[in-house]
């Protein structure tokens, strides 16, 4: 029997889940498709339920049902829990649905695998306090930042999610994206992520970068989470003021690879499915 697995999100628009994960299913020549899968929020609790059919690996959830899913599942991995979010659905033997996360570990994997970087005793400055930042947020913390500055259009917003952080001693702090004290923030910053859409391909601003010229400093890792385009405005403006840059493709990658542990028990073959995205990334830009 065909394996079914895929990702739940609406607009799926182009999706990179499914050039990424069905190179990793065919590398080990494994009889499972891999499908994107556009559910209506009205439609999530039906399409959920149909994963408990025989024959089914699980799932992916993206935007907007990261957090109406959490509700549909038998259990919850203690990260996914923490974080409020489930981005990985794995259908056990018997039927039951487990939830997770993945994007810590993409995201500290990609840092760690791609850049070398530790975050331990870093100063970062992280642009953005949505549902991308969430996670980032808590992944920072769990590598023991020496202090994180959330910066957000919406204080309250960048203060809500502080709130919901376990400090690990980090000195916190939110302000506005705006702030006449973010480039003073970034000059000392060690690490700079972007979490907002600005400078993403189809978003109301893909040609704009979050940061003024001059925020950013020599020496500086400058992580945009944003993966298409592959080099954003910001990555752009980082390069010419000398710092270093990661875009937010291998997480991607990563948090994918992380799932297609989770399902199949097998090690995921990364640098397949690195090359797979990369090849999507170019397609849909011609």
């Amino acid at each position: 029997m065909t394996q079914r697995v895929g990702i739940f999100g609406y607009p799926l628009g182009h999706s990179m889940s499914p050039a990424l994960q069905q190179a990793a299913l065919d590398e080990y020549a494994l009889d499972a498709l891999y499908e994107a899968w556009p559910t209506p929020p009205d439609r999530l609790a039906e399409a959920v339920a149909g994963l408990r059919e025989p024959g089914c690996y699980g799932a992916n959830v993206t935007v907007p049902h990261k957090e109406a899913v959490m509700g549909m599942l038998d259990r919850l991995d203690q990260q996914a829990e923490a974080i409020g979010a489930v981005n990985t659905i794995v259908t056990e033997s018997d039927g039951k649905l487990a939830g997770y996360n993945t994007d810590i570990y993409g995201f500290l994997a990609s840092l760690s695998s791609e850049a070398g970087f530790d975050p331990a005793g870093k100063r970062v400055v992280m642009l953005g306090a949505g549902g991308a930042a969430k996670a980032a947020a808590f992944a920072l913390v769990e590598g023991n930042v020496a202090s994180l500055d959330i910066a957000n259009r919406t204080v309250a917003r960048a203060e809500a999610l502080i709130a919901e952080l376990r400090s690990n001693g980090a000195e916190t702090s939110a302000f506005a994206i705006d702030s006449t004290g973010l480039a003073d923030r970034c000059a000392n910053a060690d690490l700079i992520v972007n979490c907002t859409s600005i400078g993403m391909r189809g978003s109301p601003s893909p040609d704009a970068s979050p940061l003024l010229d001059g925020a950013i400093q020599p020496g500086c890792l400058v992580y945009d989470i944003v993966y298409n385009p592959e080099v954003t405005p910001l990555l752009a403006q980082a390069e010419e003021a000398g710092a270093r840059t990661l875009g937010g493709l291998p997480m991607l990658v990563y948090q994918g690879a992380a799932a297609f542990e989770k399902w199949t028990g097998m090690s995921a073959p990364v640098e397949v499915m690195m090359a797979a995205a990369r090849r999507a990334m170019e397609e849909q830009t011609r």
